[in-house]
C-alpha cells in the first residue's frame, strides 16, 4: 500500500486530499497540531494521525524522523496575511508568515526527505500569487515565491536520488482561509476540484500544477507586461491576492 504524509490535514485543501487519498486506498498520515480537530475533521476517514507543530523544528524533527519511507510527501500547511499600510511595514507579520510558509517547511523536508521511496515524489504548496506582484501580498508573496525556488532547486539536487519534486500553484480556492478574504476572488473553485488536479498532476509526475486553467493563463498574460504598465493597472484594481 502506498504511503502519503500530507500537512495541514485539518482543514482545506490538504483536508480534502486525505480524504480522497484514503478513499483511493492509500495510506495517509494526516499531519497537524490539534488532535481533537484533526479526528473532528477526519472522522470516517481511515487516515494515521501524526501530532507536531511545523514551527517547532525540534518537534517536528523528533516525529517525522520516526516515520517509516514514504511514496509521496505533500507539504500543504501555511498561513496567510495582508500587509494593509505598507509606509508603516509590519516587521512581525512578515516574520510570522515567512516563518510559517517557508521556514515550516524546512523544518519538515529536514527529516522526511531521506524517507521519501526512490521513484516517490516531494510536494510543495506555492500559490499563483508569485506570477506577478499584488497590493498587500508583501509577506505571503514573498513566501510562497521562497517556495518556488525552494522547490526548484530542490529539483535539480534531488534528482539524481530519483526524487521527483512538484511546485503545486493554486489560484483562489474556497477554503475556510480564503473565505476570511474581503476582496472579489475570480475563478475560485471548490476544494474538490483543487484536490482533483493536484492528485492528477501529481500522478503524472508533473513539475509544476496551477489551477483553475484559464486564471492562471491570464496571470501569466499580464505576468509578461511591462512592469511599469502592471504597476499603473495595478494600481487601479481592487486589493487581493490568492
Amino acid at each position: 500500500m502506498k504511503r502519503v504524509l500530507i500537512t495541514g490535514a485539518g482543514s482545506g485543501i490538504g483536508l480534502q486530499l486525505a480524504r480522497d487519498y484514503a478513499a483511493d486506498g492509500w495510506r495517509v498520515l494526516a499531519c497537524g497540531r490539534d488532535r481533537s480537530r484533526l479526528e473532528q475533521a477526519l472522522e470516517g476517514v481511515e487516515a494515521e494521525l501524526c501530532l507536531f507543530d511545523m514551527e517547532n523544528r525540534e518537534q517536528a524533527a523528533r516525529v517525522l524522523s520516526a516515520q517509516d519511507e514514504l511514496d509521496l510527501v505533500i507539504l500543504n500547511a501555511g498561513g496567510c496575511e495582508y500587509i494593509d499600510d505598507a509606509l508603516h511595514f509590519d516587521a512581525s507579520l512578515f516574520e510570522r508568515v515567512i516563518r510559517t510558509n517557508l521556514i515550516g517547511t524546512a523544518n519538515c523536508l529536514a527529516p522526511l526527505l531521506a524517507r521519501i521511496k526512490p521513484g516517490g515524489r516531494l510536494a510543495l504548496m506555492s500559490s499563483s500569487v508569485t506570477w506577478l506582484p499584488l497590493t498587500r501580498a508583501e509577506a505571503y508573496g514573498a513566501s510562497k515565491a521562497g517556495l518556488d525556488y525552494l522547490a526548484r532547486s530542490l529539483a535539480l539536487d534531488l534528482a539524481p536520488h530519483r526524487i521527483g519534486v512538484s511546485l503545486i500553484r493554486p489560484g483562489f480556492v474556497d477554503t475556510p482561509l480564503t473565505r476570511k478574504n474581503d476582496f472579489p476572488m475570480p475563478g475560485r473553485i471548490e476544494v474538490g476540484q483543487a484536490s482533483r488536479a493536484i492528485r492528477r498532476g501529481l500522478a503524472r509526475g508533473r513539475a509544476e500544477i496551477g489551477f483553475p486553467f484559464f486564471f492562471v493563463q491570464a496571470l501569466r498574460l499580464l505576468s509578461w507586461l511591462p512592469r511599469g504598465l502592471w504597476l499603473r493597472l495595478a494600481r487601479r484594481t481592487p486589493r487581493s491576492t490568492t
